[in-house]
């Protein structure tokens, strides 16, 4: 469903080794007053409140509870942290589009996401995760125009390729790059994913390392 882009085995690798270490859940703000220090990397992890951010996280650390899933969309009302390894933390953004809140809640917990996106230092790069059996929607381009407002690199992130046939994953890389080239702030490579399968995840955890800077030694 997908290649492994521009990484050899070694990074590949070395992605497998870090992402198997210790992760653990840190916290979950409510202000933007109350994050941890900007002293570890980060990379953040947003979508649609149905596309499966908790088991992307889940599936790229090898625990299935780490993130909690949720049966009901819209569940995650904070900005969670996550620590790997005591060197990279992995950042669960409010949903968006499917939240079963008021108007008034929604906002709020949005616009924690925004805020988090516009200050902080430490963040090196953006996940945006989008269904491929349905593909970019209306709904997406608001944190997409937010990431390239807050010039925040970003990245697309396809879940549940295993869904849909090899070749509609295919059809719909290509249709989805082809949407993003003229976007500022996004990165052109998109990677297909199944948190199920395991797809695509070893080159999502080599992504995330390059996007850091991160190596082993």
């Amino acid at each position: 469903m997908t290649d492994t882009g521009d990484f050899d085995e070694d990074e590949l690798e070395a992605g497998r080794v870090l992402f198997a270490r210790e992760a653990s859940f840190l916290m979950g703000a409510v202000a933007i007053d109350g994050l941890p220090a900007p002293d570890l990397p980060e990379v953040a992890f947003a979508g649609r409140s149905n596309v499966g951010k908790s088991s992307l996280i889940n599936g790229l650390v090898g625990h299935k509870k780490l993130a909690r899933a949720s049966n009901e969309p819209g569940r995650t009302r904070e900005v969670n942290f996550f620590v790997l390894d005591d060197r990279l933390r992995l950042v669960d953004l409010p949903g968006y589009g499917w939240a079963k809140a008021s108007k008034a809640t929604v906002k709020k917990f949005q616009n924690m996401g925004r805020d988090y996106l516009r200050g902080r230092p430490n963040l090196k790069r953006a996940y945006l995760l989008i269904d491929a059996r349905h593909g970019l929607k209306e709904v997406d381009k608001e944190p997409m125009d937010a990431f390239d407002k807050a010039a925040v690199s970003y990245q697309i992130i396809l879940t549940k390729a295993d869904k849909i046939k090899p070749s509609e994953v295919e059809a719909m890389v290509a249709k989805t790059q082809a949407a993003i080239a003229k976007r500022p702030a996004a990165f052109p490579r998109v990677l297909a994913t199944s948190s199920e399968k395991g797809t695509g995840l070893p080159e999502l955890r080599a992504e995330i390392m390059a996007a850091c800077g991160i190596t082993l030694t």
